[in-house]
């Protein structure tokens, strides 16, 4: 598969990392290039581009930007290279600013999300939240005692959810898909309960898992 990562910090670095571990033509898209020089020296078969190249190279594209920027660098690809294509949205609306005790503030209130927010911006995109719960460390092949945790997942296109469903397999994860886009109002503030957990237990290797009957 043809994967578009759009970002270069350590998320975007980490999933396309997967992507290329596990046989996929990678193109990795950023503003500035040095950013990924050494990166882009440790996985010789992916590609810098731009964000608009990465996004129509992909047939799925990852958003893994701030997400004070992600509409911003949405709208840098444009609605015609997202139309129709999976895109993976890792994104947290994380505001600016220091935790309180730990819980980090959102930017959206209680009765949306940013995914909701962006879907609605770039309707032709067919979005799924995923990746926005863990640490990059652990979003490609996570090794856990209890087995493999759960990626909660959400987004209005089946097929979509499916594809995006087939990689989270690949890269070792068991998927709980919560439905539509409004999940993402849950699934968006785990965010909030990993980093507390990581400041209570001052450690950073944890993820959740949903437990069925």
């Amino acid at each position: 598969m043809k994967a578009g990562v759009l970002g270069s910090g350590d998320v975007a670095k980490a999933l396309a990392a997967g992507f290329v571990e596990y046989g996929h033509e990678v193109v990795i898209g950023t503003r500035d290039a040095s950013k990924l020089e050494n990166w882009v020296a440790a996985h010789a078969s992916a590609r810098v581009g731009s964000f608009a190249e990465a996004a129509s190279h992909g047939e799925v594209v990852v958003l893994a930007v701030k997400g004070t920027v992600a509409a911003k660098v949405l709208g840098a690809v444009g609605s015609e290279a997202l139309a129709g294509k999976p895109v993976i949205d890792a994104t947290n609306p994380i505001a600016d600013g220091p935790a309180t005790n730990g819980v980090i503030s959102f930017f959206t209130g209680p009765n949306d999300s940013l995914m909701e927010q962006l879907q609605r911006e770039f309707p032709d995109a067919r979005l799924v939240k995923a990746f926005n719960s863990v640490g990059n460390q652990h979003m490609v092949d996570p090794r856990f005692e209890g087995g493999p945790p759960t990626m909660f997942i959400c987004g209005n296109n089946g097929d979509a959810k499916r594809t995006v469903s087939q990689i989270l397999d690949q890269f070792g994860w068991d998927v709980a898909d919560m439905g539509a886009a409004e999940a993402a109002r849950a699934i968006e503030p785990l965010c909030m309960l990993w980093v507390v957990a990581g400041v209570v237990s001052h450690g950073w290797d944890h993820a959740f898992k949903l437990v069925r009957n």
